[in-house]
């Protein structure tokens, strides 16, 4: 595929346009987004999204638009599973819902750096090793093996990594939130605020999701164009479906599942890719393995939005029997806005809402009781 560096400025330059938009004009008031609002923004990138790819098909043919168009499914996929972790995140670090925007935006921001670093090395080792295709295959496959033996999804899961068990023992963290300030002055001593903890603990989740997605696509097309575009494409419009979904990201139970099947897919695609591309003297004799089959694009996206089809449906399917259950036997789950750090619903009793009316209730039946030993 030949872009010319003029479409390389161009789409770089529109998709820098739309995340300083995002940032200086739509996240500058800390909000939880409405359900209107992140609908809508959610369909404007996502029509952005299949317009470039049916871009991408009059250029350069459906070849190439099939391999966007897999590629960018992968990416939002893995991305919409990494929701998750981002709920427990904010959960966690008890990030009121009016600042979780901020915080996603910047995780956003991070995870876009982060990928940028990783497609420009994945391309250089591609282009001078192939036998770089047998590691992303190996990798991918291990972490299906990995996503499928941890099945559904669980708060209990989270484990926090190094970097930010290392930043809760040396940085000085004030009690409260200063906003979404980073820092804050306390009897003349320089703290940093718990939001601050929130952007590494998103930050060094963004990196190592980096480790995966990368390879994932790479196993798709090795476009630096398509691989760049379908990762910006699905971290466009990530924090609004934050709020969207809701409650639905912990009714994906499957979701893990799926797509462990979707990495194992691709990780062998990768391992025959590299087989038909072989140089390794101690394989093959170092010739290329011509009777390897090569799974061609169509099968691939097929087989990807089928896969994902079918998790989704059995997943809400899965949740909805799960609450029935729950609801015959008398449990009740924690609500979406308590999980997330979020406010309680105005008719959910408040705890010193339940104190007041004891002591109401107890004052009332003292005076009964007075009253009855009136003659």
């Amino acid at each position: 595929m030949h872009v010319h560096d003029y479409v390389w400025y161009i789409t770089v330059g529109v998709l820098l346009a739309l995340l300083a938009f995002d940032v200086f004009i739509i996240g500058r008031r800390p909000h939880e987004p409405s359900t209107k609002e992140s609908a809508t923004a959610i369909a404007f990138y996502v029509g952005l999204a299949v317009i470039f790819g049916l871009g991408v098909w009059a250029f350069s043919g459906g070849q190439y638009a099939g391999e966007f168009y897999a590629g960018w499914l992968t990416e939002y996929s893995l991305s919409v599973d990494n929701l998750f972790i981002f709920l427990i995140i904010m959960s966690r670090f008890n990030v009121p819902r009016k600042y979780q925007q901020t915080a996603l935006l910047i995780g956003i921001i991070l995870a876009l750096f982060f990928r940028g670093i990783f497609i420009a090395v994945g391309a250089a080792a591609i282009n001078q090793f192939s036998w770089v295709f047998y590691l992303f295959g190996a990798f991918l496959v291990y972490t299906a093996i990995h996503l499928a033996m941890q099945g559904e999804n669980d708060d209990e899961d989270y484990k926090e990594n190094a970097v930010i068990r290392f930043a809760r023992r040396r940085l000085n963290v004030s009690d409260d939130y200063n906003g979404v300030k980073l820092t804050v002055m306390k009897n003349g001593k320089r703290l940093f605020t718990p939001m601050a903890i929130v952007i590494v603990a998103l930050g060094t989740t963004d990196l190592l999701f980096a480790l995966d997605s990368i390879p994932a696509i790479y196993g798709l097309t090795q476009e630096p164009f398509l691989v760049f575009t379908a990762n910006v494409f699905a971290l466009m419009g990530l924090r609004q479906l934050y709020f969207l979904l809701g409650d639905l990201l912990r009714r994906l139970i499957y979701l893990s599942i799926g797509l462990s099947v979707v990495l194992a897919f691709i990780g062998v695609k990768l391992v025959l890719h590299a087989m038909h591309e072989n140089e390794l003297p101690f394989i093959n004799g170092g010739e290329h393995i011509k009777w390897a089959p090569e799974i061609p694009i169509s099968v691939s996206l097929g087989f990807i939005i089928v896969t994902l089809g079918i998790t989704t449906v059995l997943s809400l399917w899965k949740s909805r029997q799960i609450a029935a259950t729950e609801a015959a036997n008398g449990t009740a789950q924690t609500t979406p806005a308590e999980t997330a750090g979020g406010e309680l619903d105005e008719a959910t009793p408040r705890p010193q809402d339940v104190v007041d009316q004891d002591a109401k209730a107890k004052a009332e039946a003292e005076l009964h009781r007075t009253d009855s030993k009136k003659p």
